[in-house]
């Protein structure tokens, strides 16, 4: 992403993809990196398409892949070119966890840090 001076974006995000294809539940799953360097081959020297992950729901025979590029058709040439045969792509919303504070693992950034609750008492009153 360019930034202006006032550190306001100038360049969106490149869109992201999530393609669906029908995966047998006995076929062998692709190599992530065979994918991945084929979505590198299909973009060209440019290497506008990025395969980001992939989902498998084995008992629906259903396999997610997840994809940045700058359309549909970048992300169906670059599957085509992995060997995969893409039923549906449709530009989507990735959610993804805020990244942890600095010096404090596991906390949301923006966010005050709970301390832990005190042990309630224990014996009689």
């Amino acid at each position: 992403m360019i930034r202006a001076r006032a550190g306001e974006p100038t360049v969106g995000r490149m869109p992201e993809f999530l393609a669906e294809s029908y995966t047998p539940r006995l076929a062998p799953a692709p190599a992530a990196g065979d994918v991945a360097l084929a979505a590198e081959a299909a973009s060209g020297p440019q290497g506008l398409v990025r395969f980001l992950g992939a989902v498998t729901v084995a008992e629906e025979e259903t396999c997610f892949w997840l994809y940045q590029a700058p359309s549909a058709g970048a992300v169906r040439a670059a599957m085509t070119a992995a060997g995969l045969c893409p039923e549906r792509i449709t530009q989507a919303v990735v959610l993804r966890p805020p990244a942890p504070a600095p010096g404090r693992p596991g906390t949301c950034p923006g966010r005050p840090h709970r301390a832990a609750r005190p042990a309630p008492p224990t014996g009689p009153p």
